[in-house]
């Protein structure tokens, strides 16, 4: 499999620490179960490491997924969500056949931001009922936060709630002071151990499946199935979504890796096609999880077998213990995980940016709370749309422009005999565009020095911002260095936010001119000359 064998394992070992819990919390979010969840991990994990497109991809039951499996739990029952997973996972194999993988890239920034605070939100609030030790039971998560602490207010259970707020608490502060721990872990064993020696009152998840359960199909009527559609093509929607955006993320915490995004299409239609076979609900990349086994060391597809096989172990050797967790921990658990979710200086940027970026964020962000991730993505799409279309009208104007002799042809061609390259990069730069050149200009070859023309950019926004940061991070990363010529000056609040300066070398690599930033890449280009040309 390539890699480092004992890194792998030591990653998937930590991984599957982790993974514990939250596969038990969101089992039993979902309605089907603490088990359902256990055995999605296991199984959906194991298949997508194998079929999937990214070498670090850590798979298994989410809180995203969660979200959309409730409501299909209340209608349609434990055998209608194992049918759903079964039509999402035919979805996904065809979307895989047709390319859909490419389309990813096209998600704007704030939508996606807006997207996981949305879901850190969903994740928290449907906690409440475990966390406060109340039956309530809703399909809308805002009703089940009123219902439940409603009925909290009016019967009050103190041992639930210290629990949770306990092992919330303990998560958060060994994830800052001993990030090398399995912080989740940890709270949930001491708060299962206190509650058993104490006697402090906080119900326990239950019986959870010794093993694997032996593959069978799901009973549901054929004339039901035409009902299940729709729900398995939000699902499949959902999966898709998260799985190639964590898949992005993981790109970018490993150094020289990119994922083949249809495969990994196929590989988590693959695991959805098996894991409902085994009684395991829709799953989709992790990307808490895949963080966790990049962070660990994680270069192969060793680390997430790795994982699933810890999975399995704790199954067959504690599943008597793993019953005795309480309910009100696996909450804590939960509740600490949306915290971590949210990237404050992330949001902070996002919303100081531009009116249009910050829009868009809170938009994609209530609209997940309030409706559904597949609709609230839709709506963030056409709001980012809208506000590009309307910068791009604004920038449209006739301008007189001086002419240049040749263009710089010339000169461009004796600068690349002394490895330096300029790009003037002209309209705007906005979350499409900015993949399709930015992308291009990282893997540019033989060259020392890159110097962006940025005078003729007419409107930038977030996403192309954060991929300009990446592309100079990735150049620079090579050895090459990047120079800023002729940012105008409405435009430098926009790449000060989203650190775009920050990724340059030297903060005098910014030029007024390009002629200032041609001269000063040619000393640069000079300093180095004894040095063989850097390259990809």
């Amino acid at each position: 499999m390539g890699g480092r064998p004992v890194r792998d394992l030591t990653a998937g070992l930590m991984v599957g620490l982790v993974a514990l819990p939250l596969a038990l919390g969101f089992g039993a979010s979902s309605g089907l179960g603490a088990g359902a969840g256990l055995v999605t991990a296991v199984v959906a994990g194991a298949v997508a490491a194998v079929f999937g497109g990214s070498r670090v991809q850590v798979s298994g039951p989410t809180g995203a997924m969660t979200v959309v499996l409730v409501p299909i739990v209340a209608t349609h029952g434990a055998d209608g969500v194992l049918v759903v997973g079964l039509l999402a996972g035919a979805v996904l194999v065809g979307l895989a056949y047709l390319g859909a993988g490419r389309f990813i890239r096209y998600v704007p920034v704030p939508v996606v931001e807006g997207f996981t605070l949305g879901i850190a939100a969903i994740i928290a609030l449907q906690q409440l009922p475990s966390a406060l030790g109340v039956r309530v039971h809703a399909d809308k998560v805002l009703v089940l936060a009123a219902r439940a602490a409603a009925a909290w207010v009016r019967a009050p259970m103190w041992a639930p709630l210290m629990v949770a707020v306990g092992v919330g608490t303990a998560v958060l502060l060994l994830v800052r002071l001993r990030p090398a721990l399995p912080g989740s872990l940890i709270a949930v064993v001491a708060a299962t151990l206190g509650n058993a020696a104490f006697g402090w009152g906080a119900a326990p998840i239950g019986s959870i499946p010794s093993g694997l359960p032996v593959p069978s199909l799901p009973g549901v009527p054929l004339g039901d199935i035409g009902a299940l559609v729709l729900p398995a093509i939000a699902v499949a929607a959902l999966a898709a979504l998260e799985s190639l955006l964590s898949a992005t993320v993981a790109d970018g915490m490993s150094v020289g890796r990119r994922h083949d995004s249809n495969r990994e299409l196929f590989g988590q239609g693959v695991a959805n096609l098996v894991a409902p076979l085994f009684g395991g609900i829709p799953a989709t990349a992790a990307i808490a999880r895949t963080a966790v086994n990049v962070r660990a060391g994680a270069t192969s597809r060793l680390a997430a077998l790795t994982h699933s096989l810890v999975l399995l172990l704790v199954a067959v050797a504690a599943a008597r213990w793993v019953a005795d967790i309480p309910l009100a921990a696996l909450a804590g658990v939960l509740i600490a995980t949306a915290i971590q979710m949210v990237r404050v200086s992330s949001l902070r940027a996002l919303l100081r940016s531009t009116r249009g970026d910050g829009v868009v964020l809170v938009l994609t962000a209530v609209a997940t709370v309030t409706f559904d991730l597949v609709t609230a993505v839709l709506v963030g799409l056409v709001m980012a749309g809208f506000f590009a279309l309307q910068q791009t009208a604004r920038a449209a104007r006739v301008e007189e422009v001086p002419l240049e002799a040749g263009d710089h042809t010339d000169e461009e061609r004796r600068l690349l005999d002394e490895h330096i390259v300029a790009y003037r990069i002209d309209g705007p730069l906005f979350f499409a565009a900015a993949h399709d050149f930015l992308l291009g200009l990282a893997d540019v070859t033989t060259v020392r020095v890159v110097v962006l023309r940025m005078s003729r950019i007419t409107a930038i926004d977030a996403t192309g911002a954060s991929v300009l940061a990446d592309t100079i991070s990735r150049l620079e990363g090579r050895n090459v260095t990047v120079l800023l010529s002729g940012v105008q000056a409405h435009h430098e609040r926009v790449l000060q936010e989203l650190g775009v300066y920050g990724h340059l070398a030297h903060e005098r690599h910014l030029f007024a001119t390009t002629p200032e930033a041609i001269a000063h890449a040619r000393l640069h280009a000079a300093r180095v000359t004894h040095s063989p040309p850097v390259g990809p």
